[in-house]
């Protein structure tokens, strides 16, 4: 992977092009919302799996219980391949505001960008442990859909731990958040 480069320069490289697809990736706190926000503001559909689970499933804990996050996001996720899907067949420019923390989830994307006759870009936003915990601590006196799940210190730690970096072969555009 090269260098990071810096917010600005990474929005810069990124036009609305037919089937584009940037597909966000890094851990809580990176600035994924932001950014996949950035581009929608220049013209991507933005599908965002956090608001999805939101408007779909409710509040973490109020609207349902703890136990069931796993079953509200997979059932997100495949409501956001299917809008993937129908963007792709009109030809838009897309960009899926997800952590994918997996290889394995990037290239499921990834496949479905390439049976939709698009292409797509790894956009990485990195930061520090540092950088990420306080944007945590900040975010957790809110309460919305992009700011819904509680992490404390423990979550941070698997998080952190779990997080599979994109590799050189993935080309994806590395970022310094």
């Amino acid at each position: 992977m090269r260098d990071p480069i810096l917010i600005a320069d990474a929005l810069a490289l990124l036009s609305p092009e037919p089937r584009l697809v940037v597909l966000m990736c890094g851990v809580a706190g990176s600035g994924k919302t932001t950014f996949s926000q950035a581009l929608a503001a220049r013209g991507f559909v933005r599908l965002s799996l956090d608001e999805e689970v939101w408007n779909t499933a409710g509040r973490y804990g109020l609207d349902y219980p703890p136990e069931a996050y796993d079953q509200a996001v997979a059932a997100a996720r495949i409501t956001i391949k299917t809008q993937l899907q129908a963007a792709l067949a009109q030809a838009q420019a897309v960009v899926v505001d997800s952590a994918f923390w997996s290889r394995t989830h990037r290239e499921d994307f990834a496949a479905i960008v390439a049976r939709g006759g698009g292409k797509h870009r790894i956009v990485y936003l990195k930061a520090s442990e540092d950088l990420l915990r306080s944007r945590i601590a900040g975010r957790s006196v809110r309460f919305d859909a992009n700011a819904a799940l509680p992490i404390d210190e423990a979550t941070i730690v698997r998080f952190l731990a779990s997080f599979q970096e994109p590799q050189a072969d993935e080309d994806a555009l590395l970022v310094a958040a």
